[in-house]
């Protein structure tokens, strides 16, 4: 075809609203020469989809912040491309059968208040004010989000499209994409209708982007980590006493969300829509017997209302008006889910400039948002917020298709779910366990994943309530509190080990190693025989990432980060990794034993050990324990004497074997985490993320400013440092008696103004203090000033204290 484009910026694969938000955003912003290819019609979501709710809160910060900016962007679309749309805001009402249902309510309107967004608390009579067909007698309350409402797909995708092609973006339909190759530096999309050269790709496949992401497989890709879920709702036939009252009130009935039983109900014309997310849920095209069709367009499955029935009875008890009218239609369609629930949204696991945006389970809410986030990973390789919650990245290995088909079945039957902090998803699990797994589970470990990696949280002991229903609550108070403070004490008093398989490690060689790293870090690098933290920052002097950096010889260093950040820092590594270098992985072939405590020294003497152990805090040596060969780091992450005992998997047996026959205590990941939060040591993604820089972050000390290396973000670290940051890094004590910890991003209160936020909480039982750290106005950094912290709707009295940690400020226990 002579008009057919044989080269363009950026090809985006898959037509529906978040490949056309995306396409909209890139044109708006000056890039032109961008073209999206669609199989057939432009459509939103799946094609059976009638219309799409437009909620403000789907469990996920990053999600919430998406969520608003698309839900702002459509309000004022239709005029800004000249495009009629029908978007209805009619409000949204989610009900709680339960006080820990109101807590949770309490947290999301506060995270909303937070980003400027008005969500009350309502009794039940409230509720009834506010929509008089429901009955609320047996109900605790609910939130009332007066922004929620719903938009005509269709027309929406239309609108974007318009506003794409108005500012030069081309889109071709009728266009599927057959296959990739790849020459040199650049992308080749074939197609029926010729190829196209392109230097970025984007796959906006919806539930055919696992198939799309089998074509970048030769080229580093892998297997799209997804389920394609049925999804049914139904229609009824128009109900007289429903369009008498929009008549009056000149408005939709507000949209009903029942969380707990699991469904939502709004009004649809005159009648009503109830989409239930039934426990007995139902994959397609996940076996051979039920492949997935060439193409699905325009078709539905068959219907399924058995499943349906259980929900249908519980909704016309609460909203009786649904059981006065017949059933219009059945719609029953293919809906993409992620293990996790939420989209990918970011670049291509080993693929360079290579992009994913799909899996949407609510991509009418979230595609606005979605195609703001993929034009800034496109056009400048980081986003404006920290989206690591959608990152596709955050899957690895780990995710093959039983745990994609287990997870999505969970995930959708739980869809409204609550996620409490002590209670783990069952599903899905037991991909990637430790050698010593099975003595782990056998002394009580309660095992939570991370990065599919098997760690224990706790320690039960007898008589422990171990049972999922234990950990439905949002309070510290469990059968777990109490064991944690003895796993502390433990180590505070003698010495604790801790399994800790899945730590992400490199190793990085060849002539040159040195200096490439000088180039990337904020800081400098230890000498050989010794280790440090390394801070890596994007353009903008915003945390990246930290790497705990040992040197084994002047051109060759391990790195060792973060479980879950394994493939994300690989990349950071990898992406502009100089010719004649040499960067691996070997995350599973070694393990690691975290052996600390004031008596770990006389551990390791009577386990017997050729290491030097006088050496200081921060070396790094080659020896033998327990007759094993391994790796010992003098660091500890709890604050005490310690070291990481580092060794390949087939000696971890034997050295944990030794190491708890001399008497080590085990202890888990929630002690950990109370002992670091006590040291004030920063946690990836919740501490440390691309929301602050490295100055905001109270790192530096870590940033050396006169090295002539001009390490990503020095320009605007140094700006920064000229003109002063405006927020900064604190440990809080929460003084006023309070149940739980502070959820990450509880919101930070002078008077009424909102001066900050937590980024992490736990009870500290050497200090046996209640701690926040979290990110603060600068000007109350000042120690003792007086403060609140919002949690779960109430507001407790806050202490900042000296910037030093709570627990041994000094070091000199660390140090012994």
């Amino acid at each position: 075809m002579a008009d057919f484009p044989t080269t363009a910026r950026v090809v985006i694969i898959g037509g529906g609203v978040v490949g056309t938000s995306t396409l909209y955003h890139l044109a708006k912003a000056g890039w032109k020469d961008c073209v999206l290819l669609e199989k057939n019609e432009l459509t939103a979501g799946s094609t059976w989809h009638a219309a799409g709710n437009v909620p403000n809160f789907a469990g996920s910060w990053a999600v919430m912040n998406m969520q608003r900016y698309g839900a702002k962007m459509y309000r004022t679309l239709g005029e800004d491309v000249d495009y009629p749309m029908n978007y209805h805001v009619t409000g949204a009402i989610r009900l709680a059968h339960s006080k820990e249902r109101m807590q949770e309510f309490e947290r999301v309107a506060g995270m909303g208040r937070y980003q400027g967004l008005q969500m009350d608390i309502c009794t039940p009579a409230e509720l009834k004010e506010l929509n008089p067909f429901m009955e609320t007698h047996d109900l605790a309350g609910g939130l009332w989000d007066p922004l929620d409402g719903d938009i005509d797909p269709a027309q929406l995708t239309q609108a974007l499209a318009k506003g794409a092609r108005d500012e030069g973006g081309r889109i071709e339909r009728f266009c599927p994409v057959t296959s990739m190759d790849r020459d040199g530096d650049e992308w080749i999309v074939k197609t029926d209708k010729g190829d196209i050269r392109a230097e970025f790709v984007v796959n906006c496949a919806g539930y055919y982007a696992q198939r799309v992401g089998e074509m970048f497989k030769p080229f580093g890709g892998r297997t799209v980590p997804m389920v394609v879920m049925s999804h049914q709702y139904f229609l009824t036939e128009p109900i007289a006493e429903l369009e008498e009252w929009t008549k009056e009130k000149g408005h939709k009935m507000p949209m009903i969300r029942d969380v707990d039983t699991s469904y939502y109900l709004r009004q649809d014309k005159h009648g009503l829509n109830l989409g239930p997310y039934e426990r007995n849920c139902k994959a397609h095209w996940v076996t051979p017997e039920d492949p997935m069709p060439e193409d699905f367009s325009f078709q539905l499955y068959p219907d399924d209302l058995e499943r349906l029935e259980w929900y249908i009875e519980d909704a016309m008890e609460r909203v009786p008006l649904l059981g006065t009218a017949g059933v219009g239609r059945n719609i029953n369609g293919p809906i993409p889910y992620a293990p996790d629930g939420l989209p990918m949204i970011g670049p291509m696991p080993g693929c360079p400039n290579a992009f994913e945006g799909h899996s949407f389970t609510f991509g009418i809410a979230q595609g606005g948002g979605a195609g703001k986030i993929l034009s800034e990973w496109i056009m400048h390789g980081e986003t404006e917020d920290d989206m690591w919650a959608v990152d596709p990245r955050r899957y690895t290995d780990y995710t093959d298709h039983d745990h994609c088909l287990s997870k999505a079945l969970e995930t959708y039957g739980h869809e409204y779910a609550m996620h409490f902090p002590h209670h783990e998803w069952p599903a899905g699990r037991n991909k990637k366990l430790s050698p010593v797994d099975a003595d782990i589970r056998a002394t009580g470990g309660q095992m939570g994943s991370y990065n599919g990696w098997e760690r224990a949280n706790w320690f039960a002991k007898e008589g422990d309530d171990t049972s999922e229903e234990s950990t439905q609550t949002w309070e510290r108070n469990g059968p777990w509190e109490q064991r944690i403070k003895e796993e502390v004490e433990a180590v505070r008093d003698g010495v604790g080990v801790l399994d800790l398989p899945g730590f992400s490690r490199f190793r990085l060689t060849g002539e040159g190693a040195a200096e490439y790293l000088r180039g990337m870090i904020a800081g400098a690098l230890p000498k050989v025989g010794r280790m440090n933290l390394a801070y890596f920052a994007d353009t903008r002097g915003r945390i990246l990432t930290e790497m705990s950096v040992m040197r084994t010889g002047e051109e060759e260093f391990t790195l060792i980060t973060a479980a879950l950040a394994q493939w994300h820092d690989f990349d950071v590594l990898n992406k502009n990794l100089p010719a004649g270098l040499c960067l691996t992985d070997h995350t599973t072939e070694v393990s690691t034993l975290i052996v600390t405590g004031p008596k770990s020294r006389d551990l390791f003497e009577n386990v017997g050990t050729d290491a030097d152990l006088s050496t200081g805090w921060l070396t790094h040596q080659a020896a033998t324990v327990a007759g094993k060969p391994v790796h010992l780091n003098r660091v500890s992450f709890a604050g005490e004497l310690g070291w990481e005992v580092h060794a390949d998997m087939v000696h971890i047996p034997a050295l944990h074997a030794a190491i708890t026959d001399e008497g080590a205590t085990p202890f888990g990941m929630y002690a950990l985490n109370s002992m670091r939060i006590e040291k004030g040591y920063r946690a990836w993604k919740g501490d440390l993320s691309t929301d602050y820089t490295l100055l905001e972050g109270g790192m530096e000390r870590f940033v050396k400013f006169d090295k002539p290396q001009d390490f990503p973000g020095k320009a605007a670290l140094a700006s920064e440092k000229q003109s002063g940051r405006k927020k900064g890094f604190v440990t809080m004590t929460i003084d006023d008696e309070c149940a739980f910890d502070a959820p990450y991003m509880s919101t930070i209160w002078k008077g009424d103004e909102v001066v900050g936020e937590v980024t992490s909480s736990a009870m500290g039982y050497r200090t046996n203090k209640c701690i926040a750290l979290g990110m603060l106005r600068v000007d109350l950094l000042e120690p003792r000033t007086k403060l609140e912290v919002e949690i779960f709707g109430g507001r407790y009295g806050v202490t900042v204290q000296e910037d030093q940690p709570m627990w041994d400020p000094a070091n000199e226990r660390l140090r012994a």
